[in-house]
């Protein structure tokens, strides 16, 4: 059983990775009671789904505006400061947010702005997050340390999403807001006690150079456009979260609109839960194959069900799979990439992981008010599937990759810098 159970040791042992694992939790459950307040305003103000999935559309154009330039800035700056300039910055704009709400006519517009602005700063802080789990554990406990990060992003998706249709029935959409300001202060706290990450000695300024390289890094590693590729196709043809808003007011409204955000989630904790058999697979191409067809299969599931119950269980199987797929991304990420290189390939990832779920909330959007709801999630959960099929074909070396041995030496072989390291570092 200890061997199937996620492993502690990287919180137990390194400091600096414990306090950024309890700051980024306790932000992020803050941010994901915003994540449903927007669409839900956003539904309520207007009533059209269509827009709903329209605020995707605004995340996908900040996200290809900022994600490179935030790799660069994560390669060039020190990783613990880029943190907490931005978790700052996205405080103050959940503050605007709560003071829009306040108005007897809150504005559409604005909240179309500040959504975007928030994705803008979170595309510029994320490869500099992303990019700082390298630096603070060993390379024999990235896994473990990737794990414990799933696991508490799955407890933030699914309490937050849940307290966050309860709060905003309860204390409405500005004191909603402001538990994200407080969890922002809070994480700026923690924040302060950690120690500096400077960037690689010699490191180069910001530069289009520099992202050039980073592109013709990732395009030379077919391992790394697989796990690209094949999380875009199944994001955007299977993600449906924008229909999220208009098919729980058939059921109750808000509060089965948190349960509907958290299902997925609850999935992928007891994935993660779980997730001790993974350091025994070492076909990784072909497990996030596997994955990712299962989470398109269990879309078209969703969207099949009759009742609410089953509705979520599938959505919880959707969740299970994604977090398997998951996994062993952040393990290829984590263990073949340079560190001199981590900021900008993480740039490069999060415009592969971010940018499908946005344009996938476009997508399903505009399918649902052509048709219903459900018709858009079936289709799209099909399309994942034939998609990811298509991408096993198309990749075949991505299919068999296969993880090097765990005493063999990995690519990159300055991934992951230890405790001792950090300590020696300036």
């Amino acid at each position: 059983m200890r061997q199937l159970l996620v492993d502690l040791t990287p919180l137990r042992v390194h400091r600096d990775f414990r306090l950024l694992w309890f700051a980024v939790a306790v932000t992020f459950f803050g941010s994901m009671i915003t994540y449903v307040a927007i669409p839900y305003q956003v539904y309520r103000l207007t009533g059209s789904t269509w827009l709903v999935g329209l605020l995707g559309g605004v995340e996908f154009a900040a996200i290809m505006a900022m994600a490179l330039v935030g790799g660069a800035l994560a390669d060039a700056i020190d990783r613990r400061l880029m943190v907490r300039v931005t978790e700052a910055t996205l405080m103050l704009l959940v503050g605007l947010l709560a003071l829009n709400a306040l108005r007897d006519h809150p504005s559409v517009v604005l909240v179309f702005v500040v959504a975007g602005l928030m994705m803008a700063v979170d595309s510029v802080q994320r490869p500099s997050l992303d990019a700082l789990l390298p630096r603070l554990v060993p390379r024999e406990d990235l896994l473990a340390a990737g794990a414990l990060n799933a696991f508490r992003t799955q407890i933030g998706m699914i309490a937050g999403p849940a307290l966050g249709g309860v709060l905003i029935a309860w204390l409405g959409l500005t004191g909603t807001y402001l538990i994200d300001v407080a969890s922002f202060a809070f994480c700026l706290a923690l924040l302060a006690r950690m120690r500096a990450v400077p960037p690689a000695e010699g490191a180069a300024p910001p530069s289009l150079k520099g992202v050039a390289e980073g592109l013709r890094y990732a395009r030379s590693r077919p391992e790394l456009m697989g796990t690209y590729l094949v999380d875009m196709n199944a994001m955007f043809f299977g993600m449906p979260n924008a229909l999220f808003p208009q098919l729980a007011s058939a059921y109750g409204g808000a509060s089965v609109l948190g349960l509907m955000y958290a299902a997925p989630s609850v999935g992928s904790m007891v994935a993660t839960l779980s997730s001790g058999w993974s350091k025994r697979v070492r076909r990784m191409g072909l497990a996030i194959l596997w994955a990712a067809a299962l989470w398109g299969f269990a879309i078209v599931l969703f969207a099949l069900a009759p009742w609410l119950w089953l509705a979520l269980l599938f959505l919880a199987l959707a969740g299970a799979a994604d977090m398997v797929s998951g996994l062993f991304r952040m393990t290829i990420w984590n263990t073949t990439i340079p560190d001199h290189l981590r900021g900008r390939l993480a740039g490069i990832e999060l415009i592969g992981y971010g940018s499908g779920p946005t344009l996938g909330n476009v997508e399903a959007g505009g399918v649902a008010a052509l048709t219903t709801p459900r018709v858009s999630a079936g289709i799209g959960g099909v399309l994942c599937v034939a998609g990811t099929l298509a991408l096993a074909v198309a990749l075949p070396e991505f299919r068999r990759y296969r993880s090097p041995e765990p005493e063999g030496d990995l690519p990159g072989a300055d991934v992951g810098l230890g405790q001792d390291d950090l300590d020696a570092a300036p």
